[in-house]
């Protein structure tokens, strides 16, 4: 038996000393993650205590999502903090559509945001945070927000910023305040569904603009600001939704003078640049003319709801606080204050780390289970953008049959035809056994036969 809980000089009932001590293993690293634990009956000897109270300790360990059992193996060490699935529509049973971060153990979530919780409640009370509060945030809020992110943004100031409840309630607001009913914005030609839905109730009309493998293309985008005249460009240029492509320095510069000649703004869904360092934001460049949306639903987690706009200038940034006040008043007090919290302390970049390094193993794992097929990946991304089998429209929906959910490329497009194609998202499967499973099931409805029943 490799590992023997200490639980003598611990506190409190037998059971939650070995659960308890557990928890301190894996934060100390002498448990990690899939590695095998003792049997209930070899734990209840080694201790000297009863099987009932393992029983009972192993039963919490699993509430808590620190333990796993697998059917004829044994108790394990999670891979995650991420317990059940409770959110998942029938009949999908594993979920490879909804991009979303893992939570790998290393992360320490649950205990992070306990801890969290507390040292605020003992710095401010916690109800402090439960009454409105500025729109936009606190002055203290957002000079904590900018400190963080002047290593990638120099130009991030207080009385630029804006935290908002989300980037989705970012796109919407900026697409009220930049066009009207009719006007055009450009987009890449396969953008995220979150600003089309947008776009489509504020009436703004989306123009795709062509891409290769390296994303848009500035040529494209030069044409299609002569024949537009649009009101701002809308870009994904890191790690792009759908297809992961990750804009060359060159392009990030040839794009924002082609913005610039054509009296244009930029809004930049930075959403997954936390995960990838090594792009800087085209923001940097054009920064009077650059809403800059930053978020850590991709890199920390989506309900956290904390996303900061950089603005171009202080107007823009009090106007931006107005559009944020008229709609959904203010992002929740409590969590922007965890966030925050965490940010000062260094807590934040040591969970993107975690989350970072995660993702970079499930895409290793995608690599190799892949392998032969035509996809594009980046190393630290939470998708891949998979091309499909050519006369096989069906995949897809197969798939869902199967209770394996992905994203047709239908969802991206924003004019012309679908690719034939589609988003895998390697981050909302519970762990990598399970991503490992779902990636097998759909290798084999890549390999399978087009269905050639006849549809009457």
């Amino acid at each position: 038996m490799d590992w023997t809980p200490t639980i003598s000089e611990l506190n409190g009932p037998r059971y939650q000393r070995i659960v308890d001590t557990m928890e301190a293993d894996i934060a100390a690293g002498r448990l990690v993650r899939g590695q095998q634990l003792p049997t209930q009956r070899a734990l209840a000897k080694a201790l000297g205590i009863d099987l009932t109270t393992v029983t009972r300790a192993y039963t919490e360990a699993r509430r808590r999502g620190i333990m796993e059992a697998r059917v004829g193996q044994g108790s394990f060490v999670s891979e995650t903090s991420v317990r059940r699935a409770v959110d998942l529509p029938h009949p999908v049973a594993i979920d490879l559509a909804m991009n979303v971060p893992p939570h790998p153990l290393e992360a320490q979530l649950d205990e992070r945001i306990i801890a969290g919780l507390e040292a605020i409640r003992a710095q401010s009370g916690l109800t402090a945070h439960l009454n409105y509060q500025p729109p936009g945030g606190s002055a203290h809020e957002r000079a904590v927000a900018a400190r963080w992110m002047r290593a990638r943004v120099p130009h991030a100031h207080a009385d630029k910023l804006v935290i908002f409840p989300g980037t989705q309630t970012i796109l919407f607001n900026l697409l009220a305040h930049l066009a009207r009913p009719g006007d055009v914005v450009l987009t890449e030609a396969l953008t995220f569904p979150g600003i089309k839905a947008a776009a489509a109730r504020l009436g703004v009309k989306l123009v795709g603009i062509a891409m290769d493998d390296g994303g848009v293309l500035p040529d494209a985008l030069a044409k299609a600001c002569r024949a537009h005249k649009p009101k701002a460009v809308y870009l994904i240029p890191t790690l792009q939704n759908p297809t992961t492509a990750t804009l060359l320095p060159e392009r990030r510069s040839a794009i924002a003078r082609i913005i610039s000649d054509a009296d244009t703004m930029l809004i930049e869904d930075d959403a997954y640049s936390l995960l990838d360092r090594s792009a800087l934001p085209i923001a940097n460049l054009i920064p009077e003319r650059t809403y800059l949306a930053t978020t850590l639903s991709k890199c920390i987690a989506p309900a956290l709801r904390v996303a900061y706009l950089v603005t171009p200038n202080e107007s823009s940034q009090q106007e931006m606080r107005n559009y944020l006040q008229a709609t959904v008043q203010m992002p929740a007090p409590l969590m922007v204050a965890l966030v925050t919290h965490w940010i000062e302390t260094g807590i934040a970049d040591r969970i993107i780390t975690a989350i970072r390094s995660e993702a970079i193993g499930r895409q290793q794992l995608a690599q190799r289970t892949l392998k032969g097929f035509q996809f594009l990946a980046k190393p630290a991304a939470h998708h891949l953008w998979l091309r499909l089998p050519e006369g096989r429209p069906d995949v897809a929906a197969h798939l869902l049959r199967n209770g394996l959910a992905i994203v047709a490329g239908e969802a991206f497009t924003v004019d012309g035809t679908a690719p034939h194609a589609a988003r895998v998202s390697l981050g909302a499967a519970r762990n990598r056994a399970e991503l490992t499973e779902a990636l097998r099931i759909l290798v084999g409805a890549l390999h399978r036969p087009a269905d050639t029943r006849q549809i009457v």
